[in-house]
């Protein structure tokens, strides 16, 4: 059985693991869902779920939009009420994406966030939320008043601490500076997409968070199926695939770039007798500030692959290699400080 790895998240005294369980496939959408056809039913959730816990990995993440109408929650809320093992699990969800119509239906507002925090508590079946994260910046909101109502959800206990997902540089400083000068619940996370085929957070993200001591959680770790190393180039996604599902995406996938990191990726991989999302996975936890990765898994032979991951050290000469195959253009004024420090 592999061993798992624990680590504090940010500068907190919370301790997940390093791999983090994403329940974004479970439940079995509508069609009104993006997730239609592509989630996994409920018994195959919960033995997911019970074999996650037992496997060591203490964090579950999902969100109130995931599925269609809090189904992925629902499911969840029900696995905690017949399974009994809330206690065990280092829940994190987020809000801030529509879940109804009309302006009150979306957004990061004190009455918004009152309102779905209180419906991710009944769907979770829960009386606390460990982790509560706003899943992308709202810029119609003050982030003071955002930051204020968390705060109050702190106090009363119904959130432990409080995180941001897809938020820009500016505004997750912003929102750290506020919360130290008025005495506020800070984040302790960010939330945010992250793999070797996107390394857009290592311009200004990553050096943010570790400043601030945010511990960094990083999402579609696989690129959406992309890095498992069953595409090839030239040949399209395999028939039920998830990407052969969202075309458009896959087809922001085809590029030399991307199929020269494969094509790394799967050296390396067979150099340790690994598959390539144990890999990916595995560069993805030697980065800095990097606390835990999010992975989905639809079935348990996927769970069992990305469990294995724990099993795997990558040496410095892999990251080498692996980094140089992912090299991104830098832009300004990144690749200016880079000519003339050597970093940036």
């Amino acid at each position: 059985m592999p061993t798992m790895e624990y680590r504090n998240l940010g500068r907190s005294g919370l301790e997940v693991s390093t791999l983090c369980l994403g329940t974004m496939t479970f439940g079995e959408a509508n069609e009104n869902s993006f997730m239609h056809g592509v989630g996994a039913n409920e018994p195959t959730s919960f033995r997911i779920m019970d074999k996650a816990l037992d496997a060591g990995i203490n964090f579950f993440d999902t969100a109130d939009v995931y599925g269609e109408d809090g189904l992925t929650e629902r499911v969840i809320g029900k696995w905690f009420t017949e399974h009994k093992r809330r206690d065990e699990v280092v829940l994190a969800t987020k809000f801030r994406f529509r879940m109804g119509p009309g302006p009150l239906g979306t957004g990061a507002s004190r009455r918004r966030i009152v309102r779905c925090v209180e419906d991710s508590l009944r769907r979770l079946q829960t009386d606390r939320i460990d982790l509560y994260q706003v899943h992308m910046q709202d810029i119609d909101t003050p982030e003071e008043e955002t930051l204020r109502a968390l705060d109050d959800l702190v106090r009363a206990g119904k959130v432990l601490y409080i995180g941001a997902s897809n938020y820009a540089a500016y505004r997750l400083t912003e929102s750290v500076m506020r919360s130290e000068f008025d005495r506020l619940e800070r984040y302790v996370s960010l939330q945010a997409q992250y793999s070797l085929v996107c390394r857009d957070i290592e311009r200004e993200l990553v050096p943010t968070c570790r400043r601030h001591e945010l511990g960094i959680i990083p999402w579609s770790p696989l690129a959406g199926g992309f890095l498992t190393g069953k595409y090839s180039q030239g040949q399209g996604a395999p028939a039920g695939s998830r990407l052969d599902k969202w075309k458009q995406r896959y087809e922001g996938f085809d590029k030399p770039r991307n199929w020269a990191i494969l094509e790394a990726l799967r050296a390396v991989a067979a150099e340790h007798d690994s598959t390539c999302a144990r890999v990916a996975l595995a560069w993805l936890l030697r980065k800095d500030a990097v606390t835990s990765v999010i992975f989905g898994a639809r079935t348990e032979a996927q769970l069992d692959d990305n469990l294995a991951t724990t099993e795997l050290a990558l040496s410095d000469a892999d990251m080498a290699r692996l980094d140089e195959a992912s090299a991104f253009e830098l832009g300004y004024p990144y690749g200016f400080m880079k000519n003339v420090q050597g970093r940036w």
